[in-house]
């Protein structure tokens, strides 16, 4: 009963652990820019969030650095390429076609097209199985069976 309540109060207790953050921002396009940037930038220490919901130090500082960065002018592709030279492209939610991230692009495609292949030689392969031909002389066999299994019954 300890652990049910203990759950419950875990489940929501959560959501006030969440950070609250205020940015006073010049321009509303800003403020757009901004969210779309921490959108598609991961937090290197959840791994799995992304800025914008992660809560760890180092998105905090991230989050920073990028609102520091538009309020100075930096372009999209700049706030990027700042945080790849610094953090590598792990730092991307989609990194960007080229040969250290081929086969990451590449993986999806190639295993829908061994898919394909396999479901095609699957469903041909029971299309084309041979039926069994029954001539007169198995029909009759079979007849004479029944009649004896049914007259010994």
């Amino acid at each position: 009963m300890r652990s049910i309540i203990f759950t419950i109060i875990f489940c929501i207790m959560q959501p006030l652990q969440a950070a609250i953050e205020s940015r006073v921002f010049e321009n509303p396009v800003y403020e757009s820019r901004y969210y779309q940037m921490i959108d598609k930038l991961r937090c290197l220490v959840c791994q799995n969030q992304n800025l914008a919901d992660s809560n760890s130090e180092l998105a905090r500082d991230l989050r920073d650095k990028t609102y520091e960065l538009i309020a100075g002018g930096a372009t999209n592709n700049e706030i990027s390429e700042f945080m790849v030279t610094r953090y590598g492209q792990f730092v991307l939610y989609e990194p960007p076609v080229n040969r250290h991230t081929l086969i990451l692009w590449g993986a999806p495609v190639v295993f829908a097209i061994i898919g394909i292949f396999v479901f095609v030689r699957v469903s041909r392969k029971s299309k084309s199985t041979t039926l069994l031909t029954v001539d007169a002389n198995h029909v009759a066999q079979a007849r004479d069976l029944l009649k004896d299994k049914s007259n010994n019954s």
